[in-house]
């Protein structure tokens, strides 16, 4: 017997990862030693030397079921920004930038047509916010996935000062609630959209969208990076943040509040994009599931003082949604 005959091919592998590796190179940083094929990246940490106070800072993420949409619609080039910009977003929330980003991308068989571009869409990904792909995982099991399904995770490492850790210690009553806003569904709800629009044509153009519903649901997850850079570099104070994922605002907010506050927000004070309330329509689905299971235009959510809002607002696209208050939970206003 041979490989093949037990579902794995090992030559269409190393042609994808062949194919792939320029592009995975071009992310490679001074700060690379060894990358890819090295069985472990070598990332030169003496730039921590400059650090008081150097913290390491961890996250992993997967893109769920938007991979079966982009499959079905015959389009991967996004899921790589879906995959780097959600960890992104999740290092942010703890005041880090991002070091180096890890992958593991796995199939049933690994489909050179989609590996390639897959791959390579990381790599345009971490090219665009200067993060090397250090290295990971791309593994054919069949029997453990089903025929044509993809698993896509990631892992991102960054680093931040210990004295610049943001997080609930340091909001305070009255701080001000700063909307990023999102291009999107982002990578959640996957599931129920894909429920929602079952047997709709993905490439007809939908008048109210103003573009096709492959388009508007397989538009990237957007990374906040620029912005906080931007931020902090203009020394906007800023106490908290929330990546608004799974679970909408109500579960991702109150894990930047302290115990003792909470955090009213009011609708009308974003515009939420066509995408959300089409599909509201399509499904009918409930305005409180909407809320519970998309982020409803807010992509990230910074809790800042008062006296920074307008700072703040003269440097990023952003909309003031509402307000830290005593008491638990959000309220939806």
């Amino acid at each position: 017997m041979r490989y093949e005959e037990a579902g794995v091919h090992i030559e269409a592998k190393a042609e994808a990862l062949k194919r792939a590796k320029a592009a995975i190179a071009a992310t490679y940083t001074e700060a690379v030693l060894r990358g890819l094929g090295a069985f472990g990246g070598l990332f030169d940490a003496r730039a921590l030397k400059g650090m008081e106070h150097p913290v390491l800072v961890a996250t992993t993420d997967g893109v769920g079921t938007k991979t079966l949409l982009a499959l079905e619609a015959g389009d991967v080039s996004g899921l790589g920004f879906d995959l780097l910009n959600h960890s992104v977003n999740d290092l942010l929330c703890q005041g880090a930038t991002p070091l180096f980003f890890l992958d593991y991308l796995a199939a049933s068989r690994l489909d050179e047509s989609v590996l390639v571009p897959l791959l390579t869409s990381l790599a345009e990904a971490c090219r665009a916010l200067s993060i090397p792909l250090l290295g990971g995982e791309t593994a054919e099991m069949p029997g453990v996935y089903r025929e044509g399904a993809w698993d896509v995770a990631g892992t991102l490492v960054g680093v931040v000062e210990r004295s610049e850790i943001l997080g609930p210690e340091r909001v305070r009553e009255g701080d001000v609630l700063l909307a990023l806003p999102s291009s999107g569904p982002h990578t959640n709800g996957y599931s129920l959209i894909r429920k929602a629009v079952a047997g709709q044509d993905l490439f007809a153009p939908v008048p109210e969208l103003g573009e096709s519903l492959k388009e508007a649901l397989l538009r990237p997850h957007r990374a906040y990076l620029k912005e906080f850079l931007r931020l902090k570099e203009a020394g906007v104070k800023v106490h908290a943040i929330a990546h608004i994922t799974g679970g909408g605002v109500a579960e991702n907010l109150p894990r930047a509040l302290p115990e003792g506050l909470g955090a009213e927000i009011h609708k009308g004070s974003w515009p939420i994009p066509p995408i959300f309330l089409y599909l509201q329509r399509l499904g009918n689905i409930p305005e409180e599931e909407m809320y519970r299971v998309f982020n409803m235009g807010l992509g990230l959510i910074l809790i800042l003082p008062e006296a920074e809002a307008e700072k703040a607002l003269a440097l990023v696209e952003g909309y003031r949604v509402g307000r830290v208050v005593p008491g638990s939970g959000v309220h939806l206003l």
